[in-house]
């Protein structure tokens, strides 16, 4: 039996990807430095260790006997969180992804895997609005570079990238590097200040009487985005990290530091008015928008190409927004009522 370290296990996508890869027969051991706010230890791995990540000592207690890293750990949250917290997302998550990947290196880990983002990919392709004639917003792996990231979080994950790119350059360190596009679920954070749009979304409306009101909306309701069920994220991550080394790392370039990397998200994009209008539909409530354009709102339009991943994985999503949306929204409304 592979024995698995998922780091950032106490969170949303590292609890979720954890208890999947434990139903699929693997032994994990989850580590983080807080414990899952909605699962017992029992229900998602198979052990779990309360640690910092950003001390070494701690990552060295953490692979112990390990046969394959998924790394997930970092301190973020949704768009307010990382336009405020800036050093702190920086430091934390640069240090972990280092300690990480040369305890990789020093103690030969079969394969590793690193949760990148979207937020890599430069503000120049999301910065008009979906219905301008040049608008560019559909993001290919390729667009990457020339880089120039929306924020210190985006910069700090593709740093990352190459990082990790240069550890199997140099080293021979199996690594495998996911692009995750707004992963969306239960077992989330829906409060301030570490809650995405949707959750938070979805809680707004959840406090609203039965007969709806008015919600406050960041920006002007146009920003365009598309968001994945956590149940698809598990689906593609495991299908990358099994993926043969010849077949993932054919996507990279060796004569230029452009790491090898798969989006992980759906091509299925909504306005935030739209994803509004979906959940009131969801809530069956009457909602109306107030918007605050002087709230943190990102980039104008964002959605995933996924010709690459479908054409090397052999996947796209099976779940659509609404279903998505539907079992969230029904979540947070559990949470604000009990």
């Amino acid at each position: 039996m592979e024995r698995i370290l998922v780091t950032g296990a106490g969170g949303f996508i590292g609890g979720h990807l954890s208890k999947f890869l434990k139903e699929r027969g693997y032994w994990v051991r989850g580590v983080d430095i807080r414990p899952h706010r909605w699962m017992k230890k029992e229900e998602f791995c198979d052990e779990f260790l309360l640690l910092d990540l950003r001390r070494w000592d701690n990552v060295v207690e953490s692979v112990k006997d390990i046969d394959m890293i998924y790394n997930l750990a970092a301190n973020m949250g949704g768009i307010g969180f990382i336009m405020t917290y800036f050093a702190s997302v920086m430091y934390d998550n640069t240090t972990i992804n280092k300690n990480i990947i040369e305890a990789c290196r020093v103690y030969d880990i079969g394969r590793v895997l690193f949760s990148s983002s979207a937020c890599i990919y430069p503000t120049y392709k999301q910065d008009s609005y979906f219905e301008d004639v040049d608008s560019d917003y559909i993001l290919k792996e390729s667009d990457a570079f020339p880089a120039d990231p929306d924020s210190f979080y985006g910069w700090e994950k593709l740093y990352s990238e190459l990082l990790y790119w240069a550890y199997h350059l140099e080293y021979g360190v199996d690594v495998r590097i996911v692009r995750y596009h707004n992963i969306q679920g239960p077992l989330t954070d829906w409060e301030e200040p570490r809650c995405k749009a949707p959750a938070a979304l979805s809680r707004k409306i959840a406090m609203l009487p039965m007969e709806g009101g008015e919600i406050e909306v960041w920006g002007d309701g146009r920003q365009l985005r598309s968001f994945l069920d956590i149940r698809d994220c598990c689906e593609g991550t495991l299908r990358t990290m099994l993926l043969p080394d010849d077949e993932f790392y054919r996507l990279g370039e060796v004569g230029y530091p452009r790491p090898p990397a798969l989006n992980i998200g759906s091509d299925e994009d909504t306005t935030i008015d739209n994803l509004v209008d979906i959940i009131s539909s969801i809530a069956n409530k009457k909602v109306k928008k107030r918007y605050d354009a002087s709230k943190p709102q990102g980039v104008r339009s964002r959605n995933a190409d996924l010709t690459l991943t479908e054409k090397t994985l052999g996947w796209r999503p099976e779940y659509r927004l609404r279903d998505t949306m539907t079992e969230l929204y029904n979540w947070v409304n559990l949470q604000v009522h009990t």
